[in-house]
């Protein structure tokens, strides 16, 4: 299997797969999805009864949904995530307890009337490990209602949890190539319409090809040709695959730690084989 990258972005990627089999690209599919690790919060400890600002207005410290909800929201934001500084909590040398090598500790404290965003998470382990996206609501707080809670962020993989879920949007598609006999076309122009993905357009007073790589293989240029000059074939061991992360880590990690897994997997796999026939 090999892979040449055709679009590299901070949290997007675009790559040709060739040389391979839709098993061994869908394994890389769920590498990706499952295997992946980031940081994420798993604990959130709530600090109820009543505060007072600075003015001497008092708080109730409680929100208009339940405190399990808003956990679960916060669970979801994506946290800043360096799997050369972190490790797995139950493998740390801390013995679980939580340490700066293992885990992230945030608190958030708001009053309102106000909405409350991820971007009012402060973290006590420095400012680099702020939310990557700011702006996503966690809550909105009514007069004299307040939010104050602690929360500890640490590493897990999508296999056991969505929160841990690095990447989104992965899939693949087979490799497109899309023909047009210009002895038989007579530049109508149906098929430009009919394609959803405008992957032909008129050039040179011609219907032309000029995005093949963007062809869902629906077919429907060759329904709408009249002159049956387009053809649509797709190859069996070549493909186009993308995906995005949440920006927890960059696609170019994300995409490493997913080919480091599958090759530990496959690895992990011989070795019972060849013990089985030994």
């Amino acid at each position: 299997m090999h892979i040449k990258m055709l679009e590299l972005m901070e949290t997007k990627a675009k790559f040709l797969v060739t040389d391979a089999s839709p098993e061994k690209v869908n394994a890389l599919r769920r590498a990706l999805m499952l295997d992946v690790p980031k940081m994420a919060i798993d604990d959130v400890e709530f600090h109820l009864g009543s505060s007072v600002d600075a003015e001497g207005n008092e708080y109730e410290s409680i929100s208009p949904v339940f405190d399990e909800i808003v956990a679960h929201r916060l669970g979801l934001v994506p946290i800043p995530t360096d799997l050369e500084l972190f490790g797995y909590r139950d493998q740390c040398s801390c013995g679980g307890e939580g340490c700066p090598s293992c885990t992230i500790y945030y608190s958030l404290e708001k009053r309102g009337p106000c909405e409350v965003y991820s971007g009012d998470l402060s973290s006590l382990n420095g400012e680099i490990y702020r939310p990557k996206d700011e702006l996503i609501p966690i809550v909105r707080l009514g007069e004299r209602q307040g939010i104050l809670a602690y929360a500890i962020a640490e590493l897990g993989t999508g296999r056991k949890h969505a929160k841990w879920q690095a990447t989104h949007g992965v899939g693949y598609k087979y490799y497109p190539t899309v023909t047009i006999d210009h002895s038989k076309c007579d530049n109508g122009g149906t098929c430009i319409k009919a394609c959803p993905k405008h992957v032909m357009a008129f050039k040179d007073q011609k219907v032309q090809v000029v995005d093949n790589d963007a062809c869902v293989l629906c077919e429907d240029c060759v329904k709408a040709c009249r002159t049956g000059a387009i053809t649509v074939k797709w190859s069996e061991n070549k493909f186009i695959f993308e995906f995005e992360t949440d920006g927890s880590l960059s696609a170019k990690v994300a995409l490493a730690k997913a080919l480091e897994s599958l090759e530990n997997t496959f690895d992990d796999f011989r070795e019972k084989v060849a013990s089985l026939e030994g």
